[in-house]
């Protein structure tokens, strides 16, 4: 065993009442705690999608809070799908679609 982190590579689509709750600012303050790699959008539909890349426990950590949301947010539905890693690094808001 080499020592070496295991890195995962992950988009999200999140949802429920998850817009105009502060749920961006949560996912970025929780990724930018956990030095993940990524990006943070709404969506038209209503949903929140989200790219996250780093350490396989930290992303894994990241989902869980996705899960939870901050108070005010309702959680109905996390998408889980694999994805390349972002091209830059540090974590970013990104225009809405």
């Amino acid at each position: 065993m080499s020592g070496e982190p295991d890195f995962t590579s992950l988009r999200l689509r999140v949802e429920g009442f998850v817009q105009a709750v502060g749920y961006r600012n949560f996912i970025i303050e929780e990724a930018t705690r956990l030095d993940l790699d990524g990006w943070v959008r709404n969506r038209a539909d209503g949903t929140v999608e989200i790219l996250i890349s780093g350490e396989t426990k930290k992303v894994e950590t990241l989902v869980a809070a996705s899960m939870r949301g901050p108070a005010g947010s309702t959680v109905k539905n996390v998408e889980l799908h694999n994805a390349e890693p972002p091209g830059e690094k540090g974590f970013h808001r990104r225009r809405s679609l």
